[in-house]
């Protein structure tokens, strides 16, 4: 006896990319949905592709005004499912208070640790000074040796599911790993914040960006840090007072910086920049300086991050509508 169909239930996706646009035109169908899809952002000028669908999905990459939330609420919409696991670029207190749901969703997280790692390598070995110089074929050493992780301390701040994959992984490196979280979740050495960025020669953060945490490295914290050591940041830009870090790798206090997030990013990442000016003073002067890697926002975007936030946004949609269904 074959089991019984599942009810079709629609759903608006914001902010599509193409290949999301992909991968939700495969998948819905199998879950029972059908996908009203938009690459623009949600916003108030397009709730009305929201009405009748009373749950959508959005990406992470635009803010949503509280006006928007509201006009979203009006429009019918009891659930948002954020196409990320940092909720930053909404105001989850105000849409709660208008009757909007809202929920991030899990991806792999091996995603963004490998990508850590990655910048974690190439900012200790000089990689973009060495790669800079070999592309107009100066071949020469660099000035400054690189350094072996096996000799080094390395902070971890943050140790949710990507603090802790970034930790696996710093063990096969036999170095000394340190961590900090409020909430310690797996085995590790455990200290306070100062005494780790005091201790650690590389700081990697993997924090959520809350009113507590914004501002997390800032000129006092900064300060703290060895001379030389070198900060990673795949979490969010607003983690660190950006001016303060400038001030301290230009000074050339600090050995270097990867940021794969920034402050004031919104509307430069994920944009096509190369034939006009960039706004950002902060962004120019960092990427001056050849200890500094600038990567957009990229750590997350994986086949298999992509396909699971794609799947897990069409299933908490899904699960919300089965919830509401049985409180009816």
């Amino acid at each position: 006896m074959s089991s019984p169909a599942v009810p079709e239930m629609g759903i608006t996706i914001y902010g599509c990319g193409e290949d999301e646009a992909v991968l939700f035109r495969d998948l819905a169908p199998g879950f029972g949905v059908a996908p009203t899809i938009t690459a623009a952002a949600v916003s108030e000028a397009n709730v009305e592709l929201a009405i009748s669908n009373q749950c959508i999905s959005v990406g992470h990459k635009t803010p949503i005004s509280n006006d928007t939330l509201l006009a979203l609420s009006k429009a019918g919409v009891t659930y948002i499912s954020t196409r990320s696991i940092g909720y930053n670029h909404l105001d989850v207190e105000y849409a709660e208070s208008v009757g909007i749901c809202v929920q991030n969703v899990a991806y792999s997280p091996d995603s963004v640790a490998d990508y850590t790692l990655m910048l974690m390598l190439m900012a200790v070995r000089n990689a973009k000074s060495m790669i800079r110089r070999a592309d107009v074929h100066d071949y020469r050493l660099n000035a400054v040796r690189g350094k072996e992780l096996r000799d080094l301390t390395v902070g971890v701040v943050g140790t949710g599911r990507i603090g802790t994959a970034v930790i696996d992984r710093l063990h096969g490196f036999g170095c000394r790993i340190l961590a900090h979280d409020s909430f310690p979740q797996t085995a590790a050495d455990y200290v306070p914040l100062d005494e780790l960025l005091q201790l650690s020669d590389i700081i990697t953060l993997h924090t959520p960006l809350t009113t507590d945490t914004y501002h997390l490295l800032d000129r006092q914290r900064l300060k703290l840090l060895k001379d030389g050591a070198f900060i990673i940041n795949t979490g969010r830009g607003a983690l660190i007072d950006t001016d303060v870090l400038l001030s301290e790798l230009e000074s050339g206090r600090l050995g270097g910086a990867a940021l794969d997030v920034l402050e004031g990013e919104v509307g430069i990442f994920y944009a096509d920049c190369s034939d006009k000016p960039i706004e950002s003073e902060r962004l120019v002067r960092l990427q001056k300086l050849p200890n500094v890697i600038v990567s957009p926002h990229t750590a997350y975007y994986t086949d298999h991050s992509l396909s699971d936030t794609v799947e897990n946004s069409i299933v908490n949609c899904r699960k919300f509508e089965s919830r509401k269904q049985q409180w009816i």
